[in-house]
This record gives structure tokens, C-alpha cells and sequence, in this order.
């Protein structure tokens, strides 16, 4: 009776339709994985060989599909879906919600501070490089202020107005991606890819560029985002969970076969002299490429695929910020005063407000970007990849996870967390 009673749910799901509401996830979805990763990854590959890229890809390909999968149906189980910290409330007590909404928090925050820094660092460099201004404009406090407060504005609006900014340029630079794939195809030059190394420095940097390979088509930030959105325009919570696992397909199946087209055509077009000087000037392949490549269409398209790439990433994982933060204050707030008299419109704004000015205070650093992903390898190995494993195996109703992708994903966020540690062997 109950594998009858499976069947027939499953076969009602199937026919829930594709709806434009559907379709608008995808694009963000899309938009969320073509950011920092796609941009940066061929500064990556170009410092430490094609081969290493290859076993990278094929380690961490698979594990993007099975973790996502993993992660986003523990998270859709739950009775009430509210943020993450709330979701982790529920299976593991109020205490560890906090402590793992901080962790779920600096995971975020890593790839959104990665942002902040592209958004402001490569704008100013292609504004100077296309004559508009003689200086870098990043040099002024006051240009990334700007930058921010428009962007921070237009995200904190919800997924909606989102459709409406970073659906067209989603659509744009997902076109310009198979261009200049295409395009980049007479600039290929086979004396870029190196002799095999050797075994253990070849060990260490398959490792090394584990998270590159990871967040070129990675868009686990924006899916607890996406599960609470559908939580609230669905009454059924197995239908929001089923027609958000169907997001997350589709999506993946998409970005997967672009993407590597795209990264192996521009890996093969890029020295290794070049990508050295991206990561000195902290930029990524694209800009450099606008520098040093000839053809205004290859420099303009680059252009705005970067620029497109890094502005839809960041408003993109703007929602998954603002929820972190606005869980956890939430948390530790009810413990001193009731939940329901805690003010949600004062909340959202003291949030916006403070994201604008820690980011403006941020990138004054000038970190290296390339480093910061590194450093982000280790907290999406505990957040999307142990605890979702973890969770599996501690509450009864995720039982039916259990299983070779289980302890697969759990592999991969092992690696993940100890991936940085191979950086003092360089």
C-alpha cells in the first residue's frame, strides 16, 4: 500500500506544469552559478594546468549534483520554513540553529565579500580600459558607496523585482557565454596546456582548485532562498519541495554542459604568463583578456559578461545574506523579548544599512579574491555538504537519503574543508 501510495504522489507531482514562476527561479539559479567562479576559474586553470582542471572537474561535478540535491531536500522537510537558522532550530534545537546559522552565515558572506570586491575592482578596470575615465575609480571611498547602495537597494526588494533586474541581463550573459566560447575558438593555442606533473604537486593542486571547479557552476547559496519562496506561494509543502528539487535539476543540466564548453575554449586561449598577471592585478581572465586580445567584440563581450556575471551573483546571493543575518538576529533576539513583537521592518532595514557599510568598509582591504575563494572552501564543506550528511543520518525522516550519494558528498566536503591547508605546501 504505501509503495502504491508513493506512486500515485509521484505521478501527481509530475504533473505539476513549468510556470513562468519556475522559469524565473532557473534564471536566478543560473545567474547565482555565473559569478565569481566562471570568471575566476581560468585564472586558476591557467596558473596550474589543464590537467589538473580536468580531475577537479571530474571530481567535483557529480558532487555539485548529489550535495545540492542532498542539501536542498533537508531543508524542505522541515514543518516551517522561515531561514536557515530557523530550519536547523527545528532538527537539532535552538543552541546548534545559531551556532550553524553563523557558520551558513560566513559561508555566504566569503563568496558575497568575493563579489563586492569584483563588482567594484573589475568595473573601475574596464571603465578605465574603454577610455571613459583616465583613473581607476575604485580608488575613490566614495564610487564603491555608490555601487553598493544601488545594488544592496534593488536586492533587498525580494526575487521578484530580481526577475525584473537580472532576468535580461541573466539571458544576456548566458548568450555571450556560447559566443564567446565559439568566438574564442581562433584564439586556441595548444601550447597552453603543460606536460603532466608530477604526482604530488599535481595532488595538491587538483585540491587546490577544488573550490574554483566547485563555485563555476555552484548555486547552493541561492537555494534556501529559493525553498522558503516556495514554501509561502504553495500550501503543500511536498509540492514546494518537488517543484524546487525540479529547479535545481534543470538548472544544473544546463550549467553543466555550457559552462565547460566555455571554460575549456577559454582555458585554451589564455597563457599561463597571462594568468599570472591576472592574479598580481587581482582581476579576473576576462579583463585581462579585454587587455591583451584584439577584436572589439571579443573585449566588449568579455566586458559584459564579466560585469553581467559579477552584478547577478551578487544581487543573487543578496537574498541569502540578508537571510542568514536576519535569522540569526532573530535568534538570539527571541531569547530577551517575544518573537512576534520583534518589528520585521525595522529588522530588514538595519540589515540593508549594515550590509551597505560593512561592504564599503571591506573592500578598502583589497583582498585578494582568489585567496578568499580558497577560504571559502572549508565552510560550504560543513554547510553544504557535512551537515546535510549528517542530518540524514541523525533524523528519521531523512532516512531515505542514506546511501552512496550520501557518503560521496561527505567525501567531497572532507576535501573541501582541508583543501586551504595544501596552500602552505605551494
Amino acid at each position: 500500500m504505501r509503495n502504491e501510495n508513493i506512486s500515485i504522489n509521484n505521478s501527481k507531482l509530475q504533473k505539476i506544469p513549468f510556470t513562468m514562476y519556475d522559469v524565473g527561479w532557473v534564471v536566478l539559479c543560473i545567474g547565482m552559478a555565473i559569478g565569481a567562479g566562471i570568471v575566476f576559474m581560468p585564472v586558476q586553470i591557467g596558473l596550474k594546468g589543464i590537467w589538473v582542471f580536468i580531475v577537479a572537474i571530474a571530481l567535483s561535478y557529480p558532487a555539485i549534483y548529489f550535495l545540492q540535491d542532498l542539501y536542498l531536500k533537508t531543508l524542505s522537510r522541515t514543518e516551517e520554513c522561515e531561514d536557515y537558522t530557523n530550519i536547523i532550530s527545528q532538527y537539532l534545537g535552538k543552541n546548534w540553529g545559531v551556532a550553524l546559522g553563523a557558520v551558513y552565515f560566513l559561508s555566504l558572506i566569503m563568496i558575497f565579500l568575493s563579489y563586492s570586491l569584483a563588482v567594484i575592482f573589475d568595473s573601475a578596470s574596464y571603465i578605465k580600459t574603454f577610455g571613459i575615465t583616465e583613473e581607476l575609480l575604485s580608488d575613490s571611498p566614495w564610487y564603491s558607496l555608490l555601487v553598493f547602495s544601488i545594488l544592496v537597494s534593488i536586492a533587498a526588494q525580494g526575487e521578484r523585482l530580481l526577475f525584473k533586474v537580472s532576468g535580461p541581463m541573466i539571458i544576456v550573459k548566458f548568450s555571450i557565454i556560447l559566443a564567446l566560447g565559439l568566438l574564442m575558438i581562433p584564439h586556441w593555442n595548444f601550447d597552453n596546456i603543460t606536460a603532466f606533473p608530477e604526482f604530488l604537486p599535481f595532488l595538491r593542486d587538483v585540491l587546490l582548485t577544488l573550490p574554483f571547479t566547485l563555485y563555476s557552476i555552484l548555486f547552493v547559496q541561492i537555494l534556501n532562498p529559493m525553498n522558503i519562496a516556495y514554501r509561502k506561494v504553495e500550501t503543500d509543502k511536498e509540492i514546494a519541495a518537488y517543484r524546487a528539487v525540479r529547479v535545481n535539476r534543470i538548472t544544473y543540466i544546463i550549467l553543466a554542459i555550457v559552462v565547460l564548453f566555455f571554460a575549456f575554449s577559454f582555458t585554451f586561449s589564455i597563457s599561463h604568463e597571462q594568468a599570472v598577471q591576472a592574479f598580481e592585478q587581482n582581476i579576473s581572465a576576462l579583463a585581462i583578456a579585454a587587455q591583451v586580445m584584439s577584436g572589439n567584440a571579443i573585449k566588449i563581450m568579455s566586458s559584459v559578461l564579466n560585469v553581467f556575471s559579477i552584478i547577478t551573483a551578487f544581487l543573487g546571493i543578496y537574498l541569502g545574506v540578508q537571510e542568514s543575518v536576519k535569522g540569526i538576529v532573530t535568534n538570539l533576539l527571541s531569547r530577551v523579548i517575544p518573537e512576534n513583537k520583534i518589528n520585521k521592518t525595522i529588522l530588514h532595514y538595519a540589515v540593508t544599512i549594515c550590509i551597505i557599510l560593512a561592504l564599503w568598509i571591506w573592500v578598502s582591504t583589497k583582498f585578494s579574491v582568489l585567496y578568499l575563494l580558497q577560504l571559502a572552501g572549508p565552510t560550504y564543506g560543513i554547510i553544504a555538504c557535512l551537515i546535510p550528511v549528517y542530518l540524514i543520518y541523525k533524523v528519521s525522516n531523512l532516512s531515505d537519503l542514506k546511501g552512496f550519494r550520501a557518503w560521496y558528498v561527505a567525501f567531497f566536503g572532507i576535501l573541501l574543508c582541508v583543501s586551504p591547508l595544501f596552500s602552505l605546501f605551494e
